[in-house]
This record gives C-alpha cells, structure tokens and sequence, in this order.
C-alpha cells in the first residue's frame, strides 16, 4: 500500500512539474518568440533545472511540441465544439476567421507552428485540429460543391491560411491590411469551389488599381502629390 501511494504521490508532483514547465515556456514564447524559450530560461521561470526538462521532454523540439499541444487543446475543443453552420461554406469562412484570429494572437505560438515540419511537432492537438478542417472540407464535398480533390482542398487552405497569417504578422499591428485575410479567404473558396462571393464595385477597383500601377509615368504631379494620389487609389483598389 505505501508503494501504491508513494507512486501516486510522485505521479501527481510530475504532473504538476510538468504543468509549471508548460506554462512557464508558453509564457516566454509569449512575450519574446519561440528563440527566447532556451531550456536555461524556461527552466528558471518553472523553478526547476535543466535535467528535469530533458527527462519529462526529451530535448528542446520535444519541449516546443509539448507547448504547442498544450496551448492549442483549448483552442481546437473550442472549434470541435462550435455548432456548425448549416451552409457547409458559410461554415468553412467561420472557421477559416478563428484560425486567422488564433494565429494573430499567439504570434510565438504560431512561428513554431509554422517554421518547423519535423514530425515531432505534429502533435495530437495539431492532429485533431487538422480533422475539424477536413470534417468542413468532405461537408462542402457532400454538398456537391467542392470541385477539386478533398486532400488538395485541405493543401490550399493551409498553405494559403498559414501565409496570410504570417504576412499580417510581418506588418506592425496598427498597419496591418484588415482585408487581406478575408481577400485570401475568398481566393481559396474560388479555388476550390468556384463559389466565392463577388467583390463589391470590381470595375471602379479595377480602374484604381490600373492607375495606381501606371503613377509612376505620370510627369504632372509633384512628390507630395503622387504619395497622396497613391495612398487614395490603394485604399480604392482595397476597398470591400
């Protein structure tokens, strides 16, 4: 009996060692990117040392998978749980807006994400996470409306999503294009569908575009002038 609850009481301390470790790395990666989470820094953070984090993780790749699962559980219960939206599109665009948010707001989180292939961070949060998308993409192919492979679907979104996440991560935060994650969104659902919803004034859009393009040949207006007829056009050419 004392061995039994011996075990039990070691168990539960390395769970909750375990759950320091986490949540002192998920804070690093927070505050300073996934470089500032080296084991010395995440180890004093926990308040444990260095050997603890290579016998519960392994090394520092099984650490960052580790973190990635951890943070991410919520996130995908959160999405598993949501109640689907009856048009299986509409749906599809739902889910497509959490994962941009998700991404914008746990930048670290989202470079270790995006940065390393290495199966060890295809962890089972990830894996799960990837299911609720295909479970969107083979309810738009039961519906009659996708009109390329359902694996194809699933690269183009997520190639496509990870990439607009990560240009909004490289613009400063009051400077980010609010339309492009809706813009990119659109483009995929026309490549996989056919069914994206129609820009709003494309002619005049156009029209600006086609202009802003050609200033520079323009000899009439001065510096401060073209700088203002650029800025006009571009948020012409933009415009939802």
């Amino acid at each position: 009996m004392e061995d039994r609850e011996k075990a039990a009481a070691e168990d539960a301390e390395g769970a909750d060692v375990r759950e320091r470790i986490l949540t002192a790395a998920a804070e690093l990666i927070s505050t300073g990117g996934p470089d500032a989470a080296t084991t010395r820094a995440v180890a004093a953070a926990a308040g444990v040392q260095a050997p603890t984090l290579y016998r519960l993780f392994g090394d520092k790749r099984g650490l960052l998978a580790a973190v990635v699962d951890h943070e991410l559980r919520s996130y995908v219960a959160k999405k598993a749980a949501r109640k689907p939206h009856p048009d299986p599109l509409q749906d599809f665009r739902d889910g497509w807006d959490m994962h941009i948010a998700f991404g914008l707001s746990h930048p670290g989180l989202f470079a270790i994400m995006s940065s390393d292939p290495h199966p060890a961070l295809q962890t089972p949060a990830v894996s799960d996470g990837n299911d609720v998308l295909r479970r969107r993409i083979r309810n738009i192919a039961l519906a009659g409306r996708l009109r390329v492979s359902e694996e194809r679907a699933l690269g183009l979104v997520t190639s496509v999503g990870t990439g607009a996440v990560l240009t909004l991560l490289r613009q400063p935060e009051g400077q980010r294009d609010p339309g492009l994650a809706e813009a990119a969104r659109e483009a995929v659902v026309a490549a996989i569908t056919r069914e994206a919803a129609p820009p709003a004034n494309t002619e005049v859009r156009a029209v600006a575009a086609t202009l802003r393009a050609s200033l520079d040949r323009t000899r009439v207006l001065s510096q401060g002038e073209r700088a203002l007829m650029r800025e006009l056009l571009e948020r012409i050419a933009d415009s939802e």
